[in-house]
């Protein structure tokens, strides 16, 4: 838990954090605004997902944001916040420093590996929340109508949307934990960063082929869309559960490689 504490209040005393937040807050904003100031409502299907259903029901608003963030920004986020676990402080040179404390590797990289999930976890709330109100402020908050047609509660929207965020954070925390696993693996931040997108970009790539059709079921980018079955009625519960069992998988398995890399990392040189 010391260790925990020690990372996050490291992590609120620097600026690009809260310059990371306040760019992905922005998505949701600019979303608002420029549907409050168009003169003509956007076609369906144009934009991320439940983009033209904002101007009926701003309780949209942060799935739309969420949907279009998703797409990069929030990977980089994601990608950025895990390369500069490990990477980053070989960089500074503050590495030393920190193992010379009474603390074991695995504890060293768990916390910093989890304070990485949480700035992920915090800038998604953020998008959610001022999205949220911003959808309520210019456009209202009305019962939610799903893909299938269908009309659901206001709460009960709100609770498929909690849900909605908290699948694709999963999505967020393999990326997090892939650039960590690299950030293990380098003494370069940006390597580590920049290495988790490529790999995910090729897995994207490798979907686009026919060929490649037998990977879809092992490679994670594969369930980025799963979230969308919430908003069916009835919910298509079989999908969102192996995107889950498919997350969990690959975290298990690269924050499992993470820590044996670096039990064996010299530091020293």
């Amino acid at each position: 838990m010391r260790s925990i504490r020690r990372e996050i209040v490291k992590l609120l005393s620097l600026k690009r954090t809260y310059l990371g937040w306040a760019v992905l807050t922005l998505v949701p904003l600019i979303m608002v605004l420029a549907l409050d100031l168009s003169s003509t409502k956007p076609p369906h299907g144009d934009g991320p997902p439940f983009f033209s259903s904002i101007v009926n029901n701003g309780i949209f608003v942060p799935v739309a944001a969420i949907a279009a963030l998703s797409a990069f920004l929030l990977p980089l986020a994601a990608a950025m916040s895990g390369g500069y676990t490990i990477a980053g402080e070989a960089e500074m040179g503050t590495m030393k420093t920190w193992l010379v404390r009474p603390v074991s590797r695995g504890s060293v990289l768990l916390s910093k590996w989890f304070v990485a999930l949480v700035y992920v976890f915090v800038a998604m709330a953020i998008v959610g929340v001022v999205g949220g109100l911003a959808g309520w402020a210019v456009f209202g908050a009305h019962p939610l109508v799903t893909l299938s047609g269908d009309t659901v509660s206001i709460g009960q929207g709100i609770w498929l949307i909690a849900l909605t965020y908290l699948l694709i954070f999963l999505e967020m925390m393999v990326i997090v934990s892939f650039a960590v696993l690299i950030s293990a693996l380098t003494d370069s931040s940006l390597t580590a960063a920049v290495g988790s997108l490529v790999i995910m970009l090729i897995m994207a790539a490798l979907l686009a082929f026919s060929y490649f059709s037998f990977l879809k079921p092992y490679l994670f980018v594969s369930r980025t869309q799963d979230w969308m079955n919430l908003f069916r009625t009835p919910i298509q519960w079989t999908p969102i559960r192996d995107a889950v069992i498919t997350y969990v998988v690959y975290t298990v398995m690269l924050v499992s490689a993470a820590w044996y890399v670096f039990r064996r990392k010299d530091i020293l040189s």
